[in-house]
């Protein structure tokens, strides 16, 4: 009988709710995922869908409209995605129609930063499908590591700065395991 009850409120509720205050509701509740696919408007169907971590589904999403917001979100969309050309020609399309936007301006900024960064390295720093060939610690070494500082062209706000470390990291939990378990290796008795 409980199945009934669930499928009979259920339809009770659509009836009475569209499916974009279906997806309102579950964005508010943190479920992007299921809040994009309930979106019928491509705006907010974006919205969640880079929430999400969907970053191709959104700039898919924000393609459906043309606007300047759109164009806007379209880049910030690629550029999360490391599609850093096509970012920045959204940044640009979002710039024609508000010329003096300062956000679509840094991002598009940071987008060519980035893409020269990948030009000059030889590759694309985000979604590394190839690993290290060999992971080896010195045990040597003293603790603490490298600190790096970020100075002029580099300095930007807490977001650009956070998303450009995230970015840079490259690892899967079982990286991180794998990782872990040759250090414990290294420091337990040396490598062969």
């Amino acid at each position: 009988m409980k199945p009934l009850l669930i499928i009979a409120a259920f339809t009770w509720t659509s009836l009475w709710i569209t499916p974009d205050q279906q997806g309102r509701r579950q964005f508010e509740r943190g479920d992007f995922k299921d809040a994009a696919e309930s979106f019928t408007d491509p705006i907010w169907q974006g919205t969640a869908w880079y929430k999400a971590g969907e970053f191709e589904k959104a700039a898919q999403a924000f393609a459906l409209r043309d606007t300047a917001e759109a164009q806007f979100n379209q880049g910030n969309a690629w550029l999360m995605n490391g599609k850093y050309e096509t970012a920045i020609s959204c940044y640009d399309r979002a710039l024609t129609r508000r010329a003096d936007w300062k956000e679509a301006i840094e991002n598009r900024d940071l987008a060519a930063a980035r893409a020269k960064m990948v030009e000059a390295k030889g590759g694309d720093m985000g979604d590394q499908t190839i690993g290290a060939d060999e992971i080896r610690f010195d045990a040597n070494k003293k603790p603490g590591g490298e600190e790096t500082e970020i100075t002029g062209e580099q300095a930007g706000s807490d977001a650009s700065i956070q998303a450009m470390w995230l970015r840079r990291v490259q690892t899967k939990p079982a990286d991180f395991l794998k990782a872990k378990f040759f250090y414990q290796l290294a420091t337990e008795g040396g490598e062969e």
